[in-house]
């Protein structure tokens, strides 16, 4: 038997339907919701996906502001840039595009980002509300991972999760968001030995360590459901995950596609972050 394919398109449209709703508030309130999206690099894949954001957003009804400071950009002008989106209160999230300029420290301008408007999770002390169980933004793909399980009704609580990949764009936050759904976690990563006889106890497993073939049929358990985060080129130049799906089709009994799967969600959710900022911000005001 063939697993479930966890498509993300339907998990972005009920997304976008939330959107809807926000917008549809924030408008009765004379707001409109608006995002500003800071890009320093001229990398085709970052332009496409930061035109997908405003594609998007226009759709949404969504004000998206593209700052783009060239591949050149110094640390002083990013800066700057930052701090005036930072303090202008007409703009709710600010994103923060990479890759950046050689040199650029990404750390100390993420670090800009106040948590209230920080949509992708970026600046340390979000990743620090979230661990301490206060309100923050995760980052986005972690979040979109649990999106995808929770439209698909998977459980969690008293499950044991295995996330493969330690990075702070996936791995550690979405460790974060397991243990606040009672999950017993586990993360594992490059210098993990014997990868399989973690992955093989656990009934989810999540792969984004950006490793094609990182797992296949011998990883995971009859039944589990597996998580496809990676985003890899292949020899051909399709785009594949981190998973062999063909040999894991028969193992799982869910399994998220790539393209298709994750990654559909991101920009969906960080439009519906964008309106629950504004809608943050019209409470502060009143």
């Amino acid at each position: 038997m063939s697993a479930k394919m966890l498509h993300g398109l339907p998990v972005a449209r009920a997304l976008r339907e939330r959107t809807g709703r926000n917008v549809a508030r924030l408008r009765a309130e004379g707001v409109e919701p608006r995002v500003a999206v800071v890009v320093a690099t001229d990398n085709e894949s970052t332009g496409w996906y930061v035109r997908s954001i405003a594609q998007q957003a226009a759709k949404a009804s969504i004000r998206c502001d593209v700052l783009d400071l060239g591949p050149h950009a110094e640390p002083g002008e990013l800066a700057q840039t930052l701090r005036g989106l930072a303090a202008d209160e007409e703009v709710h999230g600010i994103i923060l595009q990479t890759p950046l300029p050689a040199g650029v420290d990404v750390g100390e301008l993420v670090a800009l980002i106040p948590p209230v408007k920080d949509l992708d999770g970026a600046n340390p002390l979000s990743f620090g509300r979230l661990s301490a169980g206060l309100p923050a933004f995760a980052a986005a793909t972690a979040q979109a991972v649990i999106e995808v399980l929770d439209h698909y009704e998977v459980p969690l609580s008293g499950e044991h999760a295995v996330v493969v990949g330690r990075s702070m764009v996936v791995g550690k936050p979405l460790a974060q968001l397991l243990l606040h759904r009672d999950a017993t976690v586990s993360v594992c990563h490059s210098q993990t030995p014997q990868l399989a006889e973690h992955t093989l106890r656990a009934s989810v497993v999540v792969a984004a360590a950006g490793r094609a073939g990182l797992l296949d049929g011998g990883n995971v358990r009859s039944g589990s459901v597996v998580v496809d985060v990676g985003t890899n080129v292949d020899r051909q130049g399709n785009l594949i995950g981190d998973v062999e799906s063909s040999s894991v089709q028969g193992i799982a009994r869910a399994l998220t596609p790539v393209p298709g799967g994750v990654g559909t969600v991101t920009t969906a959710l960080l439009l519906l972050r964008t309106t629950r900022a504004a809608l943050e911000s019209v409470v502060e005001r009143q």
